[in-house]
Parts: structure tokens; sequence; C-alpha cells
């Protein structure tokens, strides 16, 4: 499993993570990443989890695909399908080697904070969490 490395591990001041530290080797691997709706009455908190990854993602990965490693199936879950879409096929949800990558255009519509200029400034990471962990 691909450890993403300068990762935010969790949304700073919540319980929210972002990345797993170690793969799911007693549960039969990883957890399937699935579609889950987002709907218009979800807590502001949640909201802001969602934006704060997608910040991460597109600062760590931009247009590129990249691969699912240890990010967070849960997290991945509610942007998926939409703002973050499968970079292969056929792909397997179920796998850490999976590779996504970010639909830039619905990822602007959801989240114009993100994509603006000056949207560098308007996020904050948590840098304690990125320590470097062994390899699993």
């Amino acid at each position: 499993m691909l450890k993403h490395r300068g990762f935010p591990g969790r949304l700073p001041g919540s319980d929210f993570q972002f990345v797993i530290r170690r793969a799911n080797l007693k549960k039969g691997g990883a957890t399937k990443i699935i579609r889950r709706e987002r709907f218009k009455d979800r807590k502001h908190i949640d909201r802001v989890a969602d934006e704060a990854f997608m910040a991460a993602l597109w600062r760590q990965f931009g247009e590129e695909p990249f691969e699912r490693g240890n990010l967070d199936a849960g997290r991945l879950s509610w942007l998926f399908g939409r703002e973050v879409v499968p970079a292969e096929d056929p792909f397997d949800p179920a796998s850490y080697y999976a590779m996504l990558r970010i639909d830039v255009k619905r990822a602007e519509a959801a989240f114009p904070k993100v994509f603006a200029k000056d949207a560098e400034e308007a996020f904050f990471f948590d840098e304690e969490d990125d320590d470097d962990w062994e390899e699993d």
C-alpha cells in the first residue's frame, strides 16, 4: 500500500481522517470505495471535511491520476463518482492500487473555494500529521 507522504492525516481539530496508517490485512484487504449520497441537509462540518479533503487531493495530485494507497475509503466515498472518478478500466474499488483522478470540471463546480486563485491561503493543514511512518 502506497503511503502518500505530505498528505494531511485528518481535518485539523476534528476526528475526520483523511488517511489510514496501515493496510487492512486481517479483514480481507482494502475497504471498498462506494458512492455515498451527499444530501443538502448534511452537517456543516461534514461539508467542511469534504472541501478540505478535495483541497488536499488537488494540492497533492492536481489533474494527474493517483493511486488510492492509504487514502481513507470513507472519505473518498463522499466524493467518488462525482469529483473523484476511476482512472482505469476495469476499476477495482477494493484495491489499494486502484487508480483515481479528479474530475476537474465537477470538482470546481462543487468546491469553488478550492480552485479559487487565492485558495492556497484558505486551507491550512496540520503538519504534525505529516510524520514519517514506518512501512508495513
